[in-house]
């Protein structure tokens, strides 16, 4: 058994997905595309913002080659299922600015990962812009999807060829994995970036905001439970803004990080 850091913090999930390597070979076999490119942004932003929200994706990736854009989210929110149709909406927006006409030039698939689960409580789920004809066929127009994947409703029939990705995901959250049970090369890669030798002193400092942050969420989340859904939210949003309030004094994180872990727009962030 290998020991490792857990793919639920966004920072070894970043680092571990950010790699090229492991990032094409996850498109690979979930999407059956073969990107060529030579790194992976991390937390991309457009300047100016597409719209009146600013949006930022955790991993972005843009193939010119092969005409795709893939970027990956690595969040849990109550509104996720809209925020990111809306975040991989102003992507397209960003390709037609630079098209002749409304085809962008090329194809965007926006991948979210949602290790706490989610209350429908399936393996993955898709997003599908093709339009059907009256028997639901496809017309094979438009290729842009969403696709949520959520590892812990993992089912027998979970297609193979992504299935130990999810596995994976999984697994590592009790900080533990039998290396023996996966045969995909970059995912053994993988395990290499995410042993808990290989975390720095400013991963572990990250991941331990993260922590904090989250058992912020959770307590207001029971509290919401005893005294109403309203009132508990409320308050949970309170202890939010005073967490990236101290966050920002302590000015370890960026706001950018700090917008990242507590869940808080940026725009929340800075005008703290």
């Amino acid at each position: 058994m290998k020991e490792v850091a857990s793919l639920r913090y966004d920072v070894i999930f970043k680092k571990a997905f950010g790699d090229p390597e492991i990032f094409t070979a996850f498109i690979r076999d979930l999407l059956g595309i073969k990107l060529e490119i030579d790194t992976v942004e991390k937390d991309k932003a457009y300047d100016p913002p597409i719209g009146s929200v600013a949006t930022k994706f955790d991993l972005y990736a843009e193939d010119y080659k092969n005409r795709v854009i893939v970027d990956m989210q690595h969040v849990r929110f109550s509104d996720h299922y809209h925020r990111f149709l809306h975040y991989h909406c102003a992507a397209l927006l960003a390709q037609v600015v630079k098209s002749k006409n409304y085809c962008p030039e090329l194809k965007v698939f926006t991948i979210v990962i949602l290790t706490s689960g989610d209350k429908h409580k399936t393996d993955v789920s898709t997003i599908d812009f093709d339009p059907r004809n009256r028997k639901g066929e496809p017309l094979g127009e438009i290729d842009h999807q969403v696709i949520f994947i959520c590892p812990k409703y993992l089912q027998d029939d979970t297609p193979k060829k992504y299935r130990e990705w999810l596995e994976v995901i999984e697994d590592s959250l009790d900080e533990q994995i039998d290396e023996s049970h996966y045969s995909i090369p970059e995912i053994q890669r993988l395990f290499k970036i995410i042993e808990k030798d290989q975390v720095t002193p400013e991963d572990r400092a990250r991941m331990f905001d993260e922590y904090g942050v989250q058992e912020i969420k959770q307590g207001e989340f029971n509290k919401g439970k005893e005294v109403g859904f309203d009132e508990g939210f409320a308050e949970a949003e309170k202890q939010l803004m005073k967490t990236a309030q101290n966050l920002k004094t302590l000015g370890s994180l960026t706001e950018e990080q700090i917008a990242s872990a507590t869940g808080l727009s940026l725009d929340e962030v800075r005008a703290l």
